[in-house]
């Protein structure tokens, strides 16, 4: 997003003359970035060092925080192998689902005005103490002896839970350029699948504490995990990532080259400007924010149906309970290797669409797999693979993608915020669509996931399989997301070309 032209501040300074203020609560005058001036690396470093530095603070205690949220928001699925369900009652019906879907309801509607207040607070102070009230709440759910316990209890964690996945993106999106994000992203982004690995390792050894202190397995599995991540909301509150602004293990040289390279890459990131509401709904005036939405929400319903419902649909093959958590862990494990791979190629390549596309695929396999193989428990076993690690690749390519293309603070916390929540929305879907009634099959549930994934994903596997009527209501957000990138980029480059803009006008084009 290179800028042309004699871009000025809302009282007719040029960029050069701006200043930014780096205090405790908004951005300071001290370090000066030019506009259309060249990023220079101090002297006494190196491009590639000061961006091993930023990696080592910023991307392993985010990787940590998310894989431990992860884990206690999905590890409920480990916990109903261990009676979690015959001992609270929920062993018919509904009310495990609801028990699920419930975590989604606070996890949805927050996430935007979570992500502002993050802003205000300094990310480490914000994400330090969602993580130590997740790992709370979490330890209480291992306590509760109630079905309404149970629902109070996953109702608080996505409470607690709901500006991780956002507020993280946005910290990691707002220090790299976007030829260096997707490998960084995915990394973060699939932390996730090692908390499914982990999680299946844990439940495994977890699961023999059965009967200490007269508790059921289950129990243990959210109060030891639980306990581990509020520890780590309280040392995390140390060592958390901030904006590059705020950061204090940087001189003031190594801020302002971080800043003037973002700069060139980015546009402005308007640190300093004031939120209002309406600020708030003008971005929603970009119809590709809509869109990134759509797109994320045909991936989540395949995603929490996989982390819900995976050591359910695993039990049906007839491994006992401790195989069953053993045979969780590789789909993840080779999720992760797969994802990291086609981060690495999009950021070399320095393309995102065909990485996401491609990645749809595999899910798309995987359940027609799962929808005609019944009898075959290694083949079965092995569409799991297909479905998990297509799904676990395309995500955080397509917020990678999302994110990068969102200038400013305010943008990217409002749009980011935005495509988590409203994609979240699709595990109202995934969790109703797995009923026990359905076992072992599981007919719905996969129907429903190849359906998403090709109604959001994969426009010419859907062509095949909708009559012409309905072609044209499954046009595909991918590709349309796609087209409008390319179609904008065209237009903001001519715009910025024929006016004088101030920094705020290029930031919103």
């Amino acid at each position: 997003m290179g800028h042309s032209g004699d871009f000025k501040d809302e009282k007719g300074k040029s960029a050069a003359d701006t200043a930014i203020d780096f205090t405790e609560n908004s951005i300071s005058v001290s370090d000066r970035v030019e506009e259309g001036s060249k990023a220079v690396c101090p002297s006494h470093t190196t491009e590639l060092k000061l961006l091993a530095r930023i990696d080592i603070h910023v991307i392993p205690f985010l990787c940590v925080l998310w894989l431990l949220a992860f884990l206690d928001r999905v590890n409920i699925a480990n916990a109903a192998v261990f009676k979690l369900r015959e001992d609270l009652k929920i062993t018919t019906g509904t009310k495990y689902n609801t028990a699920l879907v419930i975590f989604f309801v606070p996890y949805v509607l927050f996430e935007i005005p979570a992500n502002i207040l993050m802003k205000r607070c300094k990310p480490h102070r914000w994400l330090a103490g969602c993580l130590f009230f997740t790992g709370v709440v979490a330890c209480l759910q291992g306590l509760t002896a109630s079905y309404s316990g149970l629902l109070a209890a996953r109702f608080f964690l996505g409470l607690a839970e709901c500006n991780m996945l956002p507020g993280a993106f946005y910290v990691i999106g707002m220090w790299y350029k976007r030829s260096e994000t997707q490998k960084r992203f995915s990394f973060f982004f699939n932390s996730a699948s090692l908390a499914g690995a982990f999680g299946g390792l844990l439940a495994a050894a977890i699961g023999k504490m059965q009967g200490l202190q007269g508790y059921n397995g289950w129990r243990w599995i959210f109060i030891i995990e639980g306990a581990f991540t509020a520890l780590a909301g309280v040392v995390f509150y140390f060592f958390l990532p901030d904006f590059p602004e705020q950061a204090k293990w940087l001189t003031k040289e190594e801020r302002a080259f971080i800043q003037a390279r973002l700069l060139e890459d980015q546009g402005s990131s308007l640190t300093n400007q004031k939120v209002k509401i309406q600020d708030v709904l003008y971005v929603f005036k970009d119809y590709k924010i809509i869109v990134a939405g759509i797109m994320y929400f045909g991936c989540v319903v395949t995603i929490y149906g996989y982390a819900y419902f995976s050591p359910l649909i695993i039990r049906s093959y007839k491994y006992s309970p401790i195989q069953t958590q053993l045979h969780s862990v590789p789909p993840w494990a080779a999720a992760f290797g797969l994802a990291m791979t086609l981060a690495w190629l999009s950021d070399r390549l320095k393309h995102r669409f065909l990485f996401a596309f491609f990645a749809t695929l595999l899910p798309v396999s995987g359940y027609s797999v799962l929808l005609t193989v019944h009898n075959n428990r290694n083949v079965q076993y092995g569409a799991l693979f297909l479905v998990i690690m297509g799904t676990a690749s395309a995500m955080p390519i397509i917020i990678g993608w999302f994110s990068q293309n969102l200038g400013g603070h305010l943008r990217r916390s409002v749009g980011l915020a935005y495509q988590i929540s409203f994609g979240n929305l699709g595990a109202f879907v995934a969790v109703y669509a797995f009923l026990q009634k359905d076992a072992p099959r599981y007919k719905t549930g996969f129907s429903i996931g190849l359906s998403f994934m090709c109604l959001f994903a994969d426009p010419l596997i859907l062509k095949q399989a909708l009559s012409a009527d309905n072609i044209a209501r499954s046009s595909t957000c991918c590709c349309l997301y796609a087209y409008a990138c390319w179609s904008q980029n065209k237009t903001r480059k001519f715009k910025i070309a024929a006016a004088n803009l101030t920094l705020e006008e290029v930031a919103t084009l």
